[in-house]
């Protein structure tokens, strides 16, 4: 008998259930209602809310898996099940080996590395060439796009040269609305990747739809159709199958039921996974690919917590897909990949850039080594109970935010961001120059004042005050101070050199043997902690009044340490403790780290806490390193993780040889005209395959339609077809004036300027007028005021 569980709201449905529904069994219990049936999985749609009944077919049927909202009020149910193999570790998942060629997958052996090829598979020379270069930086896999006849019988010289020209790597087919043309191509390569929402559905209207049961099962029948003669071909020549579903381009039958979610993600790609079972075949992987991190990372954890209860050991590969180019590009995977692999969830990870498919290799093995390095050492801290982290949905749990308190000079309000804070490391000689200091935090100047922007660094750190007579380095510091910027500073410093109203970093111990009490009372505190700490260190943080923030430091050094799982963990005391303080997560690397190796560990160690609605900001400490380079990656890791949001995003396709225009010209172009947007979504998309479905989180899509034809899209509606590639940029950008989401670069910095300015004089006079009516002062300083 199948089990499993549905809210008991629903226990008074029965007479609200259809005829073939009837045989379901209900029993109240204090939180759920428990169901029986007899099919492996069963759907139940009721107000809006949909409940998958499963079983786990390698224990006995007595055993109930139960689904329960993913959080309060959520209409996500999920199984009440474990969807990794410690919490407080990274512990690799075990899975079965899958042949891909000549390659294994699966848990016993490395994370594989793959990328895509961005030539036209009907030109076989180009073809052959791009695989070699991508051999010969280290791929595992290459995967080439086939979308027709054509590009089929091309495959089989790629194969052929290759072999001549003794490369054996495996090579994948990327299908997507040909179940004839897998089956051709079946017979040489190695592996055939379909995407479920369109390999045998028609491609999705984003129709509201409504299926009977009846309705519903045909269509299921008519996948099976479809599907199984590809399944029996691959079992036939030994091929393996990656069934890769896309958030973008679920079905409409898929949507009518699940909507564009995470659960219609699985579903999505079970309805395939049956069918592979069924026929006896097993040698095939899952993805769960969305061009957003957080979407990305619920869709994998719910996949695995439901393989988990049924008993199945499939591998996954894993990616962000459309991340698009540069440091973007790499911090969206390190974020969505990197939460995953922290998990010890992955098997083989591709990262999505629109770049030459060559130079995703080396981020995606660094990606790889960090995975494999954390389960061989299984990283992590005390083992610990964990009941509040929400990690099927995204629910941020928010620090309070600084509260003005009565008597304070200055106003502490700006010192975090409401939606993610950017804290820096300034220097001692950063100070000897106010000016370019200030420009280097992002903070607009006004007749050579500082004033706050949107994306103007919130807080410094200073680990050494200049000297008391050092005045013009501390009236630069003051000039922070006043636009609301948080200058934290070390307790040895503050008192050794005090500066005004700065806010003072201490430890555990400075707080437990009173050193803080030296301070003048009032005096606002950041508090750094490790995380690993017995509860009875971290009980001394319940005794202190003017905690600000923590930083959560946990030294990359310390090798068997893991900073995720040090982090849940304190995040877990603080919410059984009833603290609310801000959590910075503060990373502190080597001076010799590269670039894509301190974006990488970034989004994969805050990254990995921010997708799970952990942490109220970031500070990046790195030795050497440029700092605008640190500025804009702490901004760009929190925009990744769908938090604070201080430029144009772009969902931007890696390429493929379906691409109808250089995409990486045309994107560089779109990015140039179009970066001074913060808000506003631009999907730039090779072809109509990742068209309209991959655009989901896109406001504006610019999409090949046709050889130097672009259509263009609002949402998931075209609006405009067939214009000429020269003017579809141009055509964009009055798209996005249309629907008045443009604003004019020059317009708005001259309008801020005055507006600050304006605002500064009628403040200065206002506080003059008041100071002479209380006190009859006949002169006063104006101060440099910050916009609320």
């Amino acid at each position: 008998m199948a089990t499993g569980a549905v809210p008991s709201s629903m226990t008074g449905m029965a007479t609200g259930l259809r005829a073939s529904d009837r045989s379901f069994g209900f029993v109240k219990n204090v939180d759920f209602a428990k169901i029986a049936r007899a099919p492996e999985q069963r759907r139940i749609k009721s107000q809006g809310r949909i409940a998958s009944v499963i079983r786990n077919s390698s224990k006995s049927s007595s055993e109930i898996v139960e689904l329960e909202p993913a959080s309060e009020g959520s209409p996500l149910l999920v199984p009440r099940q474990k969807y990794c193999e410690s919490v407080h570790k990274t512990v690799r998942r075990k899975t079965r080996t899958v042949m891909v060629g000549n390659v294994a997958l699966g848990s016993e052996h490395p994370i594989r590395v793959q990328t895509m090829t961005t030539s036209d598979t009907k030109d076989v020379n180009k073809t052959v060439e791009e695989v070699m270069r991508i051999a010969d930086k280290g791929a595992d896999l290459v995967r080439i796009t086939v979308q027709g006849k054509r590009e089929a019988d091309s495959c089989f010289e790629i194969k052929n040269t290759l072999v001549q020209k003794n490369y054996n790597i495996p090579l994948v087919a990327d299908i997507h609305f040909a179940p004839a043309i897998a089956l051709k191509v079946a017979e040489c390569f190695d592996k055939i990747r379909v995407n479920p929402g369109n390999f045998a559905d028609r491609r999705a209207q984003f129709e509201q739809l409504e299926y009977s049961d009846d309705e519903y099962q045909k269509e299921l029948e008519h996948i099976e159709k479809v599907f199984t003669p590809l399944v029996e071909k691959c079992k036939e020549y030994g091929r393996a199958i990656r069934i890769g579903t896309n958030h973008g381009s679920l079905s409409d039958r898929i949507m009518s039921y699940y909507g564009d979610s995470p659960r219609g993600m699985v579903e999505s790609a079970f309805e395939f996974a049956r069918i592979c079972r069924k026929l006896d075949f097993h040698n095939f992987v899952f993805s769960m690919k969305a061009s957003n991190p957080v979407i990305m990372v619920q869709a994998y954890r719910l996949l695995v917590a439901e393989m988990y209860a049924l008993g199945w050991d499939y591998p996954l590969h894993l990616g962000v897909t459309e991340a698009g180019e540069g440091e973007d590009g790499r911090m969206k995977s390190a974020i969505g990949i990197g939460t995953l692999l922290q998990d010890g969830l992955g098997d083989t990870i591709r990262v999505s850039l629109t770049e030459p498919p060559e130079k995703e290799i080396d981020p995606c093995k660094r990606l790889a080594n960090l995975g494999m390095q954390a389960s061989s050492l299984q990283k992590g801290t005390v083992p610990f109970e964990e009941k509040h982290r929400r990690y099927w949905d995204f629910q941020r749990r928010t620090g309070q935010l600084p509260v003005q308190k009565e008597g304070e000079e200055v106003d502490y309000r700006g010192v975090l961001h409401r939606d993610g804070s950017v804290l820096m490391p300034v220097s001692l000689d950063m100070l000897k120059t106010p000016e370019l200091l200030y420009k280097s935090l992002a903070a607009k100047l006004v007749v050579g004042m500082p004033f706050k922007d949107l994306a103007t660094v919130d807080s410094i750190l200073l680990r050494e005050l200049p000297p008391l007579e050092d005045d013009e380095s501390r009236l630069a510091l003051k000039r922070l101070i006043d636009i609301s910027m948080g200058v934290i500073v070390p307790l040895s410093e503050q008192l050794a050199k005090p500066l005004p109203n700065a806010i003072v970093l201490v430890n555990l111990n400075e707080i437990s043997t009173g050193a803080h009490k030296l301070l003048p009372k009032g005096t606002r505190l950041a508090v750094t902690v490790r995380g690993d700490e017995p509860s009875e260190e971290l009980d001394v943080l319940k005794n202190v009044d003017d905690i600000t923030m923590l930083l959560h430091d946990l030294p990359l050094s310390e090798e068997k340490l893991s900073r995720v799982h040090a982090a849940r963990r304190l995040f877990e005391y603080l919410e059984e403790s009833s603290l609310n303080f801000p959590v910075i997560h503060h990373i502190q690397f080597a001076k010799e780290i590269h670039r894509d190796d301190l974006v990488i560990t970034a989004g994969s160690n805050a990254g990995s806490l921010l997708v799970d609605g952990l942490g109220d900001g970031i500070l990046l400490e790195a030795p050497e390193q440029d700092f605008e380079f640190l500025r804009n990656t702490s901004f760009n890791l929190l925009q990744g993780c769908r938090m604070r949001n201080t430029k144009t995003e772009y969902v931007s396709c890696p390429s493929c040889g379906r691409t109808l225009f250089d995409l990486q010209d045309i994107s560089a172009e779109i990015r140039t005209k179009t970066s001074h947007l913060p808000g506003v979504s631009i999907a730039i998309m090779g072809c109509i395959v990742n068209g309209p479905g991959e655009m989901a989180d896109a406001d504006f899509g610019y999409v090949g339609g046709a050889p130097g034809k672009i259509d263009l899209y609002v949402g998931k509606t075209v609006l405009k077809r067939g214009i000429e590639m020269e003017y579809a940029t141009d055509a964009l950008i009055q798209l996005i004036k249309d629907h008045g989401r443009w604003v004019d670069p020059q317009l708005k910095s001259r309008l801020l300027a005055a507006l600050l300015l304006c605002y500064r004089k009628i403040k200065g006079f206002f506080s003059f007028f008041l100071r002479n009516l209380s006190k009859s002062q006949t002169s006063v300083e104006f101060p440099c005021w910050k916009i609320n």
